[in-house]
C-alpha cells in the first residue's frame, strides 16, 4: 500500500483544549513571546520537542510495574544495562536523569579553560555545557549542512578535511572529539555510517577520544539503512552496533530514541574515566545503579530500546516528516531538505527574508504559528546560538523553525492541519515583523529570554 500507517492503535487518549486567536494573542504577551514560557494546556499540538514527549506502548506501562527501587543494586538497572549493550557495546554505562546531566559529567572531565571541541554541531545544551566549563565548542559540518535546500543524503557528515586540518593547528587544545547523530541543529540530518568511521580515524590518529551524543541513534541508523551503499540488507540493530564500536563512548537522552519521558546515560570504555564519572555521578545526580531515575523509568527505557530499532516503527517514523514537507514544499514553503528523522524544519530566513537575521526571522515565524494555529515549535537559529561568550551577537549560519514530532503522540489529521495552518501563515507572511531581546541570561538565553515585536 502507498500509505504508511501508524504501526499502533491508541489504547488512551487526553484532550486538547481548544484556545482561540485572540486567546493566544493575550497568552503571548503574557509570556514575553517566549514560546518556552507558555503553559502546555494553552497548546494544541506541541512540537516544541520530541524529547520526552512520546506516548509509552503497552509493554512499557507494564514493565513499570517491575520497577524495583532498592537504592544499590536494583535488579531494574541491571536489565536497563543489558538493553543499553545490547545496542551499545560499551565497557561502562553510567545512568542520568536526562542527556544534559551526562554532558555535564563528560565536560567535567574534558572541558576546561582553553579547550577546544570540534563536532559536526553542538546543539544548545552540549555547547552550554562546554562553555560552563570554560571550553569552546566548534562546529565543522560539511558545507551541505548549512544549505537548507541541498539534497544531500548525509547532512550530518563531519567536514573530513576540516577536521583534519583543525586538529592539526589545535591539537594540543582539543581533549575530545564528538559526532552528534542525527545532527539536530542541522535539520535533523543523518550522519554515514562511512563518515562515523573515518571521523573516529582522525580522531584515533591525532590521540583523541571519539563521543558520539546518541539521541536519535535509530534514526539515523534509518537513513543509514536505506541511503547508504552496501547497508539495504542489514538489519537496524547491526548498524547501530557497527556506529557505537567506533566510539570511546556516549552521551545519551534517553527521551529521544529510547521512548523514555525522563533518562539518560553516559557510557565509556575507559576504567579510569568510568570510575571518576561514577563519583561525579553520586555526587550530583545518585548511586550508580540509578542514577537520578527511578526503578520504574530503567524498566520502561530498557523496554523502548527494543521497540525504537522496529522497522515498520521508523519507516512510519521519518515518512510522517516526509508528508509534512512534500506538502509545505509543493506550497513553496521553503523547507529543509531531504526530510530529518525527528522534525520539519523550516528555514525562515529564506522565507520572511524582509525580517534581518538580528531581529529572529525563525523567532517572528515561531510566534505567528503559535497565533494562528496554537502550534509551539522551536526556533534553531540566531536567538538559540547567535550570542557568543565574548558578549557579541552574529548571524547564525541558517534561521530555522523545528517542528519537532513526538514519537507515536499526533496523528494524520495532526499532520494535515500543520499544513492547513502554513497555508494560513503563508497569506500573512509580509506583514510579520521582526523581535527585539529585552532581557536574557548569559548562557541558553533562548529558554528564558523575554522579547518584544518591532512595531511597523
Amino acid at each position: 500500500m502507498k500509505t504508511i500507517i501508524e504501526p499502533f492503535r491508541i489504547k488512551s487518549v487526553e484532550p486538547i483544549r481548544m484556545t482561540t486567536r485572540a486567546e493566544r494573542q493575550d497568552l503571548l504577551q503574557a509570556a514575553n513571546y517566549n514560546l518556552f514560557a507558555l503553559k502546555s494546556d494553552d497548546v494544541l499540538i506541541d512540537l516544541l520537542t520530541d524529547s520526552g514527549t512520546g506516548a509509552m506502548s503497552a509493554a512499557q506501562w507494564s514493565a513499570v510495574m517491575q520497577g524495583d527501587e532498592s537504592y544499590a543494586g536494583s535488579p531494574s538497572f541491571y536489565r536497563f544495562e543489558a538493553a543499553v549493550k545490547n545496542l551499545m557495546p560499551f565497557n561502562h554505562v553510567i545512568p542520568t536523569h536526562q542527556g544534559r546531566a551526562a554532558e555535564a559529567i563528560l565536560f567535567s572531565m574534558f572541558g576546561g579553560a582553553g579547550r577546544n571541541i570540534p563536532n559536526n554541531t553542538h546543539f544548545d545544551t552540549t555547547r552550554g555545557n562546554i562553555e560552563a566549563s570554560g571550553a569552546q565548542g566548534h562546529d565543522l559540518v560539511i558545507a551541505e549542512g548549512k544549505d537548507p535546500a541541498s539534497e544531500h543524503p548525509f547532512k550530518g557528515n563531519m567536514d573530513l578535511d576540516r577536521l583534519d586540518a583543525y586538529l592539526e593547528e589545535h591539537g594540543d587544545s582539543v581533549p575530545c572529539v564528538m559526532l552528534t547523530i542525527t545532527n539536530n541543529a542541522g535539520g535533523g540530518q543523518p550522519v554515514s555510517l562511512a563518515n562515523i568511521r573515518a571521523t573516529a580515524a582522525l580522531a584515533r590518529k591525532y590521540g583523541k577520544p571519539f563521543f558520539i551524543d546518541g539521541c536519535r541513534f535509530a534514526e539515523n541508523a534509518w537513513f543509514i539503512k536505506t541511503r547508504e551503499d552496501g547497508q539495504q540488507d542489514r538489519s537496524i540493530p547491526e548498524i547501530v552496533r557497527d556506529c557505537f564500536a567506533e566510539a570511546d563512548g556516549m552521551t545519551m537522552s534517553a527521551k529521544k530514541d529510547a521512548f523514555g519521558n525522563i533518562g539518560g546515560w553516559l557510557a565509556l570504555n575507559d576504567d579510569s574515566l568510568a570510575e571518576t564519572a561514577r563519583n561525579h555521578l553520586i555526587r550530583t545526580e545518585g548511586f550508580p545503579t540509578y542514577g537520578g531515575l527511578s526503578g520504574r523509568d530503567l524498566e520502561a527505557l530498557a523496554q523502548g530500546l527494543s521497540e525504537i530499532v522496529d522497522e515498520d516503527y521508523l519507516r512510519y517514523r521519518i515518512r510522517t516528516n516526509a508528508y509534512i514537507i512534500e506538502r509545505l514544499d509543493a506550497l513553496g514553503i521553503p523547507v529543509v531538505k531531504p526530510a530529518g528523522g525527528h522534525a520539519v524544519f523550516i528555514d525562515a530566513r529564506r522565507w520572511l527574508s524582509h525580517i534581518p537575521p538580528l531581529e529572529y526571522p525563525g523567532h517572528a515565524l515561531a510566534v505567528a504559528l503559535y497565533e494562528i494555529a496554537g502550534i509551539r515549535s522551536c526556533e534553531i537559529g540566531t536567538v538559540m546560538f547567535g550570542r557568543h561568550p565574548d558578549g557579541s551577537e552574529h548571524p547564525a549560519a541558517m534561521d530555522l523553525v523545528r517542528l519537532a514530532m513526538p514519537r507515536r503522540t499526533y496523528t494524520q489529521s495532526h499532520a494535515d492541519y500543520i499544513v492547513e495552518a502554513f497555508e494560513e501563515l503563508a497569506k500573512a507572511r509580509e506583514s510579520l515583523t521582526g523581535y527585539r531581546i529585552v532581557k536574557e541570561p548569559q548562557l541558553m538565553r533562548h529558554f528564558t529570554c523575554h522579547f518584544e515585536p518591532i512595531e511597523g
